[in-house]
C-alpha cells in the first residue's frame, strides 16, 4: 500500500512475468549492482519470502526461471522436512530436478491421478503426508503397483508437514509485486522497506554513509556465532540491504528538525529523510511530540 502511495503504480496492474524482476531470483545484476558489493549472490535482499539467507541458499541451488518455479520453492521452505534431507539432496544427486519435487499438498494428489491412482485414494494419500503421518502397507502396495518410483516414496516418508498450493501462489504473487518496485522505483521500495520493516534501523550507524555501514556489519561478523544475538541478526539483515541501497545510488538526508516524520522515511530530490524514531533512543511518544 506505502508503495502504491509514494508511486501511483497499482501493485495489481504489476506485470508477474517482468524479465527484470525475475532475474533478480538469481542474480542482483538487474539492481545495477554485483554480488561482491553487496556479498550476495541474489537480488532478493527484502523481498518477502525470498530474502532469508535459507531461501536465498535455495534460490542458489535451484536457479529458478518462472513463477510456477518460485510457487515450488515457497512450498519448500514453508514444510517441514521438506527441502532439507529431502528434496535439496534428491536435486543435488541429479535424481530429480526443482519441477519433480513434491514441494506443496496438491502436487501429490495431481501426480498419483497423473500416474492411474484412483481420485479418492490419492485425496487420501496426499493428506496422510502432508499432515505427516505413516502411510499404511496398502498405500504403498497401490503406489508400487502404479509405478511410483523408489525415491519419491521415501521423499513422502520423511515429510512432516506440506504447505498448500494456494497460499504459495498468494505468496508468490506479493513478493513479486514487490520485487517489481524494487528494480524500478528504488526510492520508494527503500523507503516503504525502512518505514514498515525496519524497526531497528539506526540512524548513526545506517545513515551516515556506506561505509559507517560497512564497519557496523563487520562488527557483527567478527563476533563469535555463539555470541550473536537475535538482535544482531535482524540488524545485520537490515545493514545488507542499507549497503545495497547505498551501492545502487540511494543516499539518506541529515534528519531535519523541520521536515522529518515521526516514522516514515520520505523521498525528497531523489534521497531518503529519515524519521525522528530512527534516533537512537528516541521513542515513539517523543518523536510524535517533536513533530507537533
Amino acid at each position: 500500500r506505502m508503495l502504491y502511495d509514494l508511486t501511483g503504480v497499482n501493485p495489481q496492474t504489476v506485470p508477474l512475468g517482468d524479465p527484470e524482476t525475475m532475474s533478480l531470483f538469481e542474480s542482483p545484476k538487474a539492481l545495477g549492482v554485483t554480488e561482491e558489493d553487496i556479498n550476495c549472490k541474489t537480488g532478493t535482499l527484502g523481498i518477502p519470502e525470498f530474502g532469508t539467507k535459507f531461501v536465498r541458499g535455495m534460490l542458489i541451488d535451484t536457479k529458478p526461471k518462472t513463477f510456477a518455479d518460485l510457487l515450488r520453492i515457497s512450498g519448500l521452505s514453508h514444510g517441514t522436512d521438506v527441502w532439507l534431507g529431502n528434496a535439496q539432496t534428491l536435486i543435488e544427486n541429479g535424481t530429480i530436478t526443482l519441477k519433480e519435487t513434491i514441494s506443496t499438498r496438491d502436487s501429490i494428489m495431481i501426480y498419483l491421478i497423473n500416474k492411474g491412482v484412483e481420485k479418492k485414494k490419492s485425496f487420501k494419500i496426499m493428506e496422510t503426508v502432508r499432515k505427516g503421518k505413516q502411510l499404511s502397507d496398502k498405500d504403498i502396495d497401490d503406489m508400487v503397483a502404479h509405478g511410483i518410483e523408489p525415491w519419491y516414496l521415501e521423499s513422502c516418508k520423511k515429510i512432516q508437514y506440506l504447505f498448500p498450493k494456494g497460499h504459495a501462489a498468494a505468496y508468490v504473487t506479493m513478493s513479486l509485486r514487490i520485487a517489481y518496485y524494487k528494480v524500478y522505483y528504488k526510492e520508494a521500495y527503500y523507503a516503504a522497506f525502512y518505514t514498515i520493516r525496519a524497526d531497528g534501523f539506526d540512524y548513526e550507524t545506517m545513515a551516515r554513509g556506506e561505509e559507517k555501514a560497512r564497519e557496523a556489519i563487520a562488527a557483527i561478523d567478527n563476533k563469535p556465532r555463539e555470541e550473536q544475538t537475535a538482535k544482531d541478526k535482524e540488524i545485520h539483515t537490515l545493514l545488507e540491504l542499507v549497503i545495497e541501497s547505498y551501492c545502487r545510488g540511494v543516499e539518506f538526508l541529515p534528519i531535519d528538525l523541520y521536515k522529518s516524520h515521526h516514522h516514515k522515511f520520505q523521498i525528497i530530490d531523489g534521497k531518503l529523510l529519515p524519521p525522528f524514531d530512527t534516533l537512537n533512543g528516541m521513542g515513539a511518544t517523543a518523536a510524535e511530540s517533536i513533530v507537533e
